[in-house]
């Protein structure tokens, strides 16, 4: 059975792994946690936890800098929250027959093997009954031509700006993927400098301790060797 520890901040019983030593947090991320628990000594707290008071503190930073939260932004620090990622294939859904159907429509509609083939019938209607004359089924000036291209383009139109509609959803969709990486990114890219800056500074007082200590104990051995020297 894994060993477990209750957690002074959150009050749940945690995994041992889980433990956090106060010490290894920034200082103003423990000054926050104090402000909810001010009976809290400093010394331990759980991953969970810490992890909540550092979305805390970017929402907070968010909000000073734009004023409020936007929904996009909530989704980002929730996720960031969970460890989860944002990454997605946007092209993973599969459209329904109908967009499809409005995709082709709209591929070929605007080609110009769509141009080249209606005009070719258009003049092979025209000039067939012109030459038809009286037995032209339609002829000059060529309502029922007229009529055909009207149905065509009320037809074709509708299902033009369908997939228009659906392309421009998808990009913004994908505009709004994009932003939320990026700010997932900067977000991430914030911490980390947060936490080397943190441990840099920790370990260069470990290290001025350490240095001291030396000093200390060569200061001695230089006494010692005067004392045998005499």
């Amino acid at each position: 059975m894994t060993p477990t520890f209750e957690c002074p901040t959150c009050g749940k019983h945690r995994p041992v792994p889980l433990r956090v030593p106060g010490s290894r947090l920034r200082t103003a991320l423990r000054e926050r946690m104090q402000q909810d628990h001010p009976d809290w000594d400093g010394q331990v707290t759980c991953h969970p936890d810490v992890q909540h008071y550092r979305t805390l503190l970017l929402e907070e930073a968010l909000e000073e800098q734009r004023g409020t939260v936007s929904a996009l932004d909530a989704v980002v620090l929730e996720r960031m929250t969970q460890s989860e990622t944002l990454s997605k294939n946007l092209e993973a859904i599969p459209p329904t027959r109908g967009e499809r159907v409005a995709d082709r429509v709209a591929t070929f509609g605007g080609s110009w093997t769509f141009l080249g083939t209606f005009g070719a019938i258009l003049v092979v209607w025209m000039v067939t009954n012109a030459l038809l004359a009286a037995r032209a089924f339609d002829p000059y000036p060529f309502i029922l031509l007229n009529l055909v291209l009207s149905c065509l383009a009320a037809i074709q139109a509708p299902v033009i700006m369908m997939s228009q509609n659906r392309q421009a959803d998808k990009d913004r969709e994908r505009a709004e993927h994009d932003y939320q990486v990026n700010l997932k990114a900067e977000l991430e890219v914030q911490l980390l400098h947060e936490k080397l800056d943190h441990l840099l500074f920790t370990e260069w007082h470990k290290l001025l301790e350490i240095q001291a200590i030396q000093t200390e104990m060569l200061e001695e051995l230089a006494g010692q060797a005067d004392k045998k020297a005499r």
